[in-house]
């Protein structure tokens, strides 16, 4: 008697416990399931930037000569006016004295001549010629006083030297690249942007985003000072398709310097824009997909390409309508035609539980 009752209850145990698993497997086999949103709103771009000094010059030797003085050095920061290189000056120095020479030998004949012509001894043509020799041997003064200042480069504005090629003592030819001088004050940002992109930031100007941006630099942290979008090119170009923008950025520490590289972050307007969560995505060799739940309640695979990233959600380009019903939760969890079970939420609902709130 006892067995019969000790088997009856293993029996009631077991079919307790067994009733339990499969509520609890049912349990986990019900998913959410929402739809993509279709909004208004704006999301951060990244784009490869390159970044330029506001002016940046190669100095450049005027005269030919031999290189006799280097009066400073790489990487240094120089005033406007500041005396740079010499070239060895004797030559020009000669040829200022014989033009001053000629000039105070014309001037004296001049005179002469003006005496003479007073006293009718010569006509005043005479005179007139005479003049017209002072004028020619001044101009030959002043030309010998500019070739002698070439000799002296100076730094046209304030900013900081570059690598200085030669040494002292060189022989150099006119044109030779000395060095080149960067005004590090302010920066340029250049970037490409696609010709949609660049009608929507354009399109309903009171709309528009701002036009502050950001600066990722190449270690990945965000440059501290904001720019601002200043300048938009004319024309396209007709092999990418893209048009530059150019962003002014303040550099009051001097930590960025011309030549570097860089993203900038820029708000982009979008209109009737299609946005999922990512949570309800997954990748397999860098593309993204999501699981379509149709009307009977079968999973299936569906590529999507993104334009834009916004904390917690993806903006989608393409691969999805507003009308699909995608799998929010579970992704890793079903396969390929698996049937399930799912309860709807919707999409204004799980936007709220995310950290955006999409308005």
């Amino acid at each position: 008697m006892k067995k019969v009752v000790l088997t009856g209850v293993l029996a009631l145990l077991c079919l307790v416990s067994c009733t339990t698993k499969k509520e609890e497997k049912e349990e986990v086999e019900k998913f959410a399931v929402t739809n993509p949103v279709k909004i208004d709103t704006t999301f951060t771009k990244e784009y490869v930037s390159q970044i330029k000094s506001v002016r940046n010059i190669e100095i450049r030797a005027q005269e030919k000569g031999f290189l006799q003085e280097i009066y400073v050095d790489e990487g240094q920061f120089v005033k406007a006016g500041q005396l740079l290189f010499k070239i060895m000056p004797k030559f020009y120095e000669a040829e200022l004295l014989k033009a001053q020479a000629e000039q105070k030998a014309s001037e004296i004949e001049l005179q002469n001549t003006k005496i003479l012509a007073d006293k009718n001894v010569v006509s005043r043509n005479e005179q007139a010629v005479a003049q017209a020799k002072v004028q020619a041997a001044r101009a030959e003064v002043a030309l010998a006083k500019l070739h002698l200042s070439f000799t002296e480069i100076r730094a046209p504005f304030a900013g900081t030297i570059d690598r200085i090629p030669l040494k002292i003592g060189s022989l150099i030819d006119e044109g030779e690249l000395l060095t080149s001088l960067s005004d590090n004050s302010q920066m340029f940002a250049y970037f490409n942007v696609s010709e949609p992109e660049y009608l929507q930031y354009q399109t309903n100007v009171k709309d528009r985003a701002t036009t502050k941006i950001n600066l990722v630099l190449a270690d990945g942290q965000t440059f501290k000072e904001q720019g601002i979008v200043e300048v938009i090119e004319s024309e396209f170009n007709n092999e990418t398709g893209n048009i530059a923008f150019r962003a002014r950025f303040p550099n009051t520490d001097k930590l960025l310097r011309n030549g570097e590289t860089g993203q900038v972050q820029m708000m982009v307007p979008l209109k009737n824009a299609i946005i999922i969560p990512q949570k309800a995505t997954y990748e397999i060799q860098d593309k993204k997909y999501v699981f379509v739940v149709d009307k009977d309640g079968v999973v299936s695979s569906k590529e999507i390409t993104t334009t834009g990233e916004l904390p917690d959600l993806y903006v989608i380009s393409s691969g999805l309508s507003e009308n699909d019903k995608i799998l929010l939760e579970g992704v890793q969890k079903v396969k390929e035609n698996d049937k399930i079970k799912y309860e709807y939420q919707a999409p204004q609902e799980v936007l709220n539980h995310l950290r955006l709130k999409a308005e």
